[in-house]
């Protein structure tokens, strides 16, 4: 098989378990809390590395902006014998009193984008795997009970800053109003991202598994939002718990 592409990679240069954060600099900051990490690929919005982590390797590839970008990675990926898919991100939440910097796990999400109708119809379920969706949830509970263990911070606010439940995938940022976000509120649906919706089907489709955690960097039904400028992307509270969202998903690796 000759070399996917876009990723530039090929059956044998990667894991069984590939991280997908959007950013290619979120490649980098994921690896970096690695015991070890290599480059194998760089092209595009997409940057692949290898990694170790507490003796699980594991795979860390960007995906860009959207559904479209990212299906072409996990098709890729699936290709090349990547079996399980964590999303590791950012999403805008749609419920009063969720706070910047909070986290959401994402039990499904909602179909607001164009590439997932390209495979099927749009009645069909775009839902995260039952297992890798449960090691995240375990990895957050046990974090949580560190801190009470520890005494260091309030272990109930740190259980509380994980919510988890279904989410809505949007591939249209700047023509989402005020409607857009109160129907979705009203539907109980907990923050918009720009990808889960395509990994999930995707990867159910195949018979593989998908899951994401995504760090809230605005409240959008609160009138919330993350800066224009590139220093003002993510305010500093999100900045600071987008690190602890990855150092969850890494530990939720070692049960994947």
């Amino acid at each position: 098989m000759a070399k996917q592409p876009h990723l530039l990679v090929e059956p044998g240069d990667l894991t069984d378990l590939a991280l997908v954060p959007g950013d290619p600099d979120r490649v980098d900051r994921i690896a970096g809390l690695c015991d070890d990490s290599e480059t194998v690929a760089e092209n595009r919005e997409y940057k692949v590395v290898n990694a170790t982590y507490e003796g699980r390797e594991l795979t860390i590839c960007s995906t860009g902006i959207g559904a479209p970008s990212a299906a072409i990675a996990v098709e890729e990926l699936a290709a090349v014998g990547v079996e399980t898919f964590v999303r590791v991100g950012t999403t805008g939440a749609l419920q009063e009193g969720i706070e910047i910097g909070d986290m959401v796990v994402a039990t499904a999400a909602a179909k607001d984008e164009g590439t997932t109708k390209r495979y099927e119809a749009a009645e069909y379920p775009a839902v995260a795997d039952y297992e890798v969706l449960s090691a995240l949830v375990d990895s957050a509970e046990r974090a949580a009970q560190g801190a009470a263990d520890g005494a260091s911070g309030d272990a109930a606010s740190s259980r509380e800053n994980v919510h988890v439940g279904p989410v809505a995938t949007d591939d249209a940022f700047y023509a989402e109003d005020e409607a857009y976000f109160e129907d979705r509120e009203a539907a109980g649906l907990l923050a918009v991202e720009m990808e889960a919706a395509a990994v999930f089907s995707l990867a159910r489709r195949k018979g593989l598994r998908a899951g994401a955690i995504c760090t809230v960097d605005g409240n959008l039904v609160e009138g919330t939002q993350k800066g224009e400028t590139e220093d003002e992307e993510l305010p500093e509270k999100a900045k600071n718990n987008v690190e602890r969202a990855i150092q969850l998903t890494l530990d939720a690796t070692t049960a994947l």
